[in-house]
């Protein structure tokens, strides 16, 4: 348990994974390397992967300056050490040192500067949507992510989450608090998939 900027007590349960969870509550560069490691894997592995690159990197947190610096193929290795860290390990270790390179040249490598001087939602969201693999529908879950469990919440925050900043939704990583979310968003995205692919198959009619 951990102290946000308003100092509310932060307790995580997204990695599913005691020492992971509360990487992710303490470290702002954790919780962006966890949203930005989030497709084609379980939601647990991507966000249990900035812990396991932490332990590997020899340390407790991450740092951006450094693995922004990192050898990119010794980078990779970090990756693809078994059990690695995602299912396309090599092209995601070059996308997070994509991403901590972004961070050291507009951020002076402080994640938490991304989102601590917003005045708007609005704002945040264009932030996040520019840092490297953060496309329209990442940038808005984690915009929910940040209000809904970290009290990150300028004016108008949940509109420019769309979807994903509505209160009692399930939709995304940001309304997992526990296993019984966890299975809740699950069975969402699943829901959608087969909504999507049932949509496809008749406009192919």
């Amino acid at each position: 348990m951990t102290k946000s900027n308003k100092d509310q007590d932060i307790t995580l349960r997204i990695a599913q994974e005691p020492a992971a969870d509360e990487l992710l509550a303490r470290s702002p560069l954790a919780a962006l390397v966890g949203m930005l490691l989030d497709q084609q894997v379980p939601m647990e592995w991507a966000f249990s992967g900035p812990y396991t690159l932490a332990v590997r990197m020899g340390g407790d947190d991450l740092d951006a300056h450094e693995i922004a610096a990192y050898d990119p193929e010794a980078f990779v290795e970090l990756f693809t050490t078994k059990p690695a860290l995602h299912r396309y390990p090599g092209s995601m270790a070059k996308r997070v040192q994509q991403l901590c390179q972004y961070l050291v040249a507009e951020y002076d490598g402080d994640a938490s500067a991304v989102w601590s001087d917003v005045s708007t939602g609005a704002e945040l969201r264009k932030r996040l949507n520019a840092l490297p693999g953060f496309g329209t529908q990442k940038a808005q879950i984690f915009l929910a992510l940040l209000g809904k469990q970290f009290g990150v919440r300028p004016t108008g925050w949940r509109d420019a989450a769309g979807p994903y900043g509505e209160a009692g939704s399930h939709r995304s990583v940001a309304d997992i608090t526990g296993p019984e979310s966890l299975a809740e968003v699950r069975a969402y995205k699943q829901q959608a998939k087969q909504a999507a692919r049932a949509a496809k198959r008749a406009a192919a009619r």
